[in-house]
């Protein structure tokens, strides 16, 4: 990004710091604020003989629209643009037209394009679908809200499970307060609803916390009225736990309880320290038998990372490859045989997804409809076959210790340590951030502080 253009002029000092504020207001991240100035400045260059509070919508929509059709413009920089507009023109400049300007199709993108458009996928989700939910309050009583919510949501790219966590948070606020129209809603009543979270639910602080996030959200950048003092509820802080961790001797007996595929799953997932997520999106393109390494592909936090592919594993994850193949070419004989392709994928290959090597490494054993789009493919095995079958074969082994699929992560990363591997090594294994993340593997024996000898054991 180019550096942002400094000036002596204090008017447009002022400027400048006016908008930062607005930004401020509604929440926006520090690492996005130096864009946001550079899309409103990219406008204010491209319109030198129109005076800002001079604009109108048609020649908004003119800038939009051509900004629109560059194929070089992703569709999150061109969600992100239309934000900054939107916050200069209806909040700081506060334009008569900036409110009733349709800012949610242009977020979504236009639907009277043609069809091969670069941003014909900015579309929302079908509303229709999500009415019939009789859990989704938002969406069946307030469609135009919760069709600003996943704008709102999806500017900013949440991930799917902070956009079903906040979705879920907010209908049972709406449920709570079931005579009131959201925008009707304020300070006291999220207060009371949190309060009845504390005190009826007795959930625990960092659910309270989650709910007031979400919230937060929904006032903030939804219905764009912020929250003020909401009273003594903050925050709480994140507890700090110590992980799970099975000896290796105990990692053999839940692994002999296994087989087939989960064997071989579970394997790679304690093999190379994957999450399980990570694991049942892995495609037939992630595996390096040459390098001996797997690629992770948008992780936690979308980063990519490698992991090491365990020696053993190699013929297993070949006779699976070749089941795979197998199972491919009988799909695309029965007329299927597409596979789910992320973000603009489908669109920039259109014949990816019948291509061998997107194919899922461990594929769901039956064709299901894609809840989105309706195409009818087969997607990867469901996490929740791993989770389970994992649960059953550390109770069938006699282990008493809490064993989940995020388990074999934690023994992965506990063992690596414990046989001399650096903590750096480490750190970049596990895809961490941050050191300090890792440092919490070293509670086991011998490692750290908690290598000291108890006092009953010298008398």
């Amino acid at each position: 990004m180019e550096p942002v253009q400094q000036t002596t002029d204090p008017r447009i000092g002022r400027f400048w710091s006016n908008y930062l504020e607005i930004l401020d207001i509604f929440r926006i991240p520090e690492k996005s604020k130096p864009w946001y100035r550079r899309h409103i400045e990219r406008f204010i260059a491209d319109h030198p003989d129109i005076r800002l509070r001079d604009h109108t919508p048609e020649s908004v929509e003119t800038w939009l629209d051509r900004l629109g059709r560059s194929k070089q413009i992703s569709d999150w920089q061109f969600r992100q643009k239309v934000d900054a507009l939107r916050l200069l023109i209806c909040h700081f400049l506060k334009l008569a037209w900036g409110t009733a300007f349709d800012w949610e199709r242009w977020s979504a993108g236009s639907l009277a394009l043609e069809k091969n458009h670069p941003t014909i996928v900015r579309t929302y989700e079908m509303i229709d679908k999500a009415v019939e939910e009789s859990s989704n309050h938002l969406a069946r009583n307030f469609p135009d809200i919760y069709r600003k919510f996943l704008v709102a949501i999806r500017l900013p790219d949440y991930s799917a499970n902070t956009e079903r966590c906040y979705l879920g948070w907010i209908n049972r606020f709406l449920y709570y307060h079931h005579e009131k129209h959201p925008c009707n809603c304020a300070e006291v009543d999220v207060a009371s609803f949190l309060e009845h979270l504390a005190l009826k639910r007795k959930v625990s602080g960092a659910t309270q916390g989650q709910a007031l996030n979400s919230l937060v959200f929904f006032f903030s950048r939804v219905l764009e009225q912020p929250l003020g003092d909401i009273g003594p509820f903050k925050r709480p802080k994140k507890p700090r736990r110590l992980p799970t961790v099975l000896s290796p001797q105990e990692v053999k007996s839940v692994l002999a309880n296994l087989t087939g595929m989960n064997r071989l799953m579970v394997n790679l997932m304690y093999g190379s320290g994957m999450r399980v997520m990570e694991c049942v999106r892995l495609r037939i393109l992630d595996l390096d038998f040459e390098y001996r390494n797997v690629v992770v592909r948008a992780g936690k936090g979308k980063k990519d990372r490698s992991v090491p592919m365990p020696e053993s594993l190699i013929e297993p994850l070949k006779m699976q490859i070749a089941a795979v193949k197998q199972l491919h070419k009988k799909d695309q004989a029965a007329g299927f045989g597409s596979v789910y392709l992320p973000d603009a994928l489908a669109r920039k290959y259109p014949n990816a997804e019948r291509e061998f090597r997107w194919q899922y490494v461990f594929p769901s054993s039956r064709i299901a409809e894609d809840p989105r789009s309706g195409a009818v493919r087969r997607h990867h095995i469901h996490q929740s076959v791993i989770q389970r079958c994992i649960k059953q074969s550390a109770a069938q082994a006699g282990i008493t210790k809490r064993v989940t699929s995020h388990t074999m992560r934690h023994s992965f990363a506990t063992h690596l340590l414990e046989s001399g591997s650096d903590i750096r090594t480490v750190q970049d294994l596990l895809g961490h951030a941050d050191v300090s993340t890792t440092m919490i593997y070293t509670h086991v024996a011998g490692l750290g502080s908690h290598g000291a000898k108890s006092p009953l054991d010298r008398l």
